[in-house]
């Protein structure tokens, strides 16, 4: 067995570096933020891919220490936008990471996305990079959404996604034992 080297992470809708405390800003921005920062101590290269939303971001940007750097990729508006209005971008964000891991020469070992929006762009990464296994992480599923009193059920088209990707994907990781029983 051949040592992981080098991670792709996605992290389409939110940025691990965006600041805490923001309307789309908490607990998955931590998770993908500090387990970036693990693996690369570990001696791991990590990339992590996220949407750029702000002109002034650097389309690479190495805040979160040696080993690991978060690469903003062009997708739709360069502005906030509503994560509902982010699926209509996906391929975009996909064709920008392939093109950018081709002019940096680099092949992933492993692609790793999180929530149901990143999963189809590491389909299509995995599809380009052949051998390239897919792990997904949700941190949080539709129809667990739907059943929560105070909370808008989630879209058809995401609970069709997070089917799609359950039955797609070569690994899926559950953060608790909650999520993994769903």
């Amino acid at each position: 067995m051949t040592e992981m080297r080098r991670v792709a992470l996605l992290s389409y809708h939110t940025c691990p570096l965006a600041r805490l405390g923001g309307k789309k800003t908490g607990g998955m921005n931590v998770y993908v933020r500090d387990f970036a920062r693990a693996l690369a101590a570990s001696g791991v290269q990590v990339d992590v891919f996220t949407r750029m939303q702000e002109e002034c971001s650097p389309k690479i940007d190495h805040d979160l220490g040696y080993g690991a750097r978060v690469i903003h990729i062009p997708a739709g508006p360069i502005a906030p936008i509503s994560v509902a209005e982010m699926e209509p971008f996906v391929d975009e964000f996909a064709a920008g990471i392939l093109a950018f891991a081709a002019a940096e020469g680099h092949q992933y070992d492993v692609i790793h996305s999180h929530y149901w929006l990143s999963g189809p762009a590491g389909e299509q990464l995995r599809a380009a990079w052949p051998g390239t296994p897919l792990v997904h992480m949700f941190h949080t599923l539709g129809h667990r959404r739907r059943h929560c009193r105070r909370r808008r059920g989630a879209p058809p088209k995401r609970l069709d996604g997070e089917t799609h990707l359950v039955r797609s994907v070569d690994c899926l990781i559950a953060a608790t034992p909650a999520s993994a029983a769903s």
